[in-house]
């Protein structure tokens, strides 16, 4: 851990509006979240991963909208948002190690792992068939939100957040970042 998740107790009126406001409509105030709330400014911005969220969800659906935010955390090593999605799949019946994905959804999941394997370009033939199937202002909202879960995963590995002690179970072994 490089700096410790703000204590919510003790912390600046702003951060603790902004926990309160957080916790109020989207519940869990994580050891991520208190670690972003030590800069209000971060805290907001990576929070609209929420409102990012809500517009993939109708075009995708929750499984598939879970499964790719898993493959881009998987990609980039995250320890906590791997796990968090994991737990996700994992508490839905699912084995995480071992998706049935159909054709759609394996493109889908690929390009999450392009975006976060090589930020400069995402192949040709991994876009293409998105590019079939979406609108562009689906690919646009798609991009974004996988955009803002690599720049999550990446506050989590660059600052060593600590895992929360309830996702510890649905940990994967071979996962070290952040840890």
């Amino acid at each position: 851990m490089r700096i410790a998740p703000l204590d919510l107790d003790h912390a600046p009126t702003d951060a603790r509006a902004a926990a309160d406001d957080h916790a109020a409509h989207v519940g869990r105030i994580t050891n991520m979240k208190r670690t972003l709330l030590h800069s209000v400014p971060a805290f907001r911005a990576l929070m609209t991963w929420y409102d990012l969220r809500d517009t993939v969800r109708p075009f995708l659906g929750d499984r598939l909208t879970t499964i790719f935010a898993h493959a881009v955390s998987a990609e980039t090593d995250c320890l906590i948002c791997s796990t968090f999605f994991r737990r996700i799949l994992i508490d839905s019946g699912e084995d995480p190690d071992r998706l049935a994905l159909s054709d759609a959804e394996a493109e889908i999941v690929a390009f999450g792992r392009a975006m976060a394997r090589d930020q400069h370009r995402v192949p040709d033939d991994v876009f293409a068939p998105l590019r079939a199937r979406y609108t562009d202002a689906q690919l646009v909202a798609l991009t974004a939100f996988g955009a803002l879960m690599i720049a999550t995963n990446v506050v989590n590995n660059a600052l060593g957040v600590p895992l929360d002690g309830y996702l510890e179970p649905y940990r994967r072994e071979r996962a070290h970042a952040g840890a």
